[in-house]
């Protein structure tokens, strides 16, 4: 069985994306890991403090519980997702004690996100993670540049965010800091917004999000490893399928497969069984539009 990190980079080499899908709520595991399954594609199953905290995802150990229930780890494996050092309140994380708890749990990879700090911190605090996990064999993903949308307060117009490449991940910074901490996947933001679709725009009508490609080829070129999209929804597909050739690996897909789950509870008197089926179509329609079916072929090929 090759080892998670074994195939990120695998599939960052080939231009195929692995896909990662957020459990807002427990019973979405199973569904998540059943469709992988039927799909032969490769993804990950994750997990973050708001999905447990706001969500209905109960505990990092509930889910790693269901996951183990159910999961195959030749199609799948459990990430940690978004363990800030200081979260979007403003209020300081104990990151150290919630990641060594999960690696503890199984989880086969973990993200700290210090992209609050300054550089340095965050160096430094990516640097700590690294050392608990590589030690163990578990890859860590980190976050530079600032992805808005879970801040509180309205945020300037998309566009103005755009145009003047407020919060994109520098390219120099990128190069020391992966230089500095050994960080195996790096989150970045080149245009990339949480809840852009619905979020960012409270000030006009919905956005379609975009990506600066060009920004992007150079992140590429300076990490030399798999680079990561978080805030996907509202993303053109176009512009999706371009990051997806230079360098994003993993893509976050968690808005979208949560609202069909609610929406699917909505429309049938809370059927939890009705909702998951909404799930595993969402699931189904994004591996299509990604081209990343039976991807586990290529990914497991000598």
């Amino acid at each position: 069985m090759k080892e998670v990190n074994e195939i990120m980079n695998k599939a960052w080499r080939l231009g195929i994306l692995v896909p990662a899908f957020n459990v807002a709520y427990l019973p979405m595991v199973k569904t998540i890991v059943d469709t992988l399954k039927e799909e032969r594609t490769f993804g990950l199953v994750e997990v973050s403090r708001p999905d447990v905290e706001k969500f209905g995802a109960k505990s990092f150990a509930s889910v790693a519980e269901e996951f183990y229930k159910y999961a195959d780890l030749y199609y799948t494996r459990l990430h940690l997702d978004h363990i800030p050092v200081i979260d979007e309140d403003g209020n300081l994380v104990d990151w150290e004690k919630l990641i060594k708890e999960c690696m503890d749990l199984g989880y086969h990879s973990v993200m700290i996100d210090g992209s609050r700090l300054p550089l340095e911190e965050n160096i430094a605090c990516t640097k700590k993670v690294v050392e608990m996990a590589h030690p163990r064999n578990i890859p860590v993903e980190a976050e530079l540049g600032a992805v808005f949308g879970h801040e509180k307060g309205p945020l300037p117009p998309y566009e103005e965010l755009f145009n003047t490449k407020k919060g994109f991940t520098s390219i120099e910074s990128a190069e020391i800091f992966v230089r500095e901490t050994d960080v195996d996947w790096l989150s970045v933001a080149i245009g990339n917004i949480h809840g852009a679709i619905s979020g960012v725009a409270k000030d006009q009508k919905k956005i379609s999000a975009k990506l600066d490609i060009e920004h992007l080829k150079r992140l590429k070129e300076v990490t030399q490893r798999p680079l990561v999209l978080h805030g996907g929804s509202g993303i053109r597909i176009e512009y999706l399928r371009l990051a997806i050739e230079n360098g994003i690996t993993k893509i976050n897909i968690g808005t979208e497969i949560r609202q069909a789950y609610e929406k699917g509870l909505k429309e049938s008197d809370n059927d939890i069984s009705f909702a998951c089926t909404r799930v595993a179509y969402k699931i189904r329609e994004l591996i299509e539009l990604y081209g990343i079916k039976n991807s586990v072929e290529k990914l497991y090929s000598p």
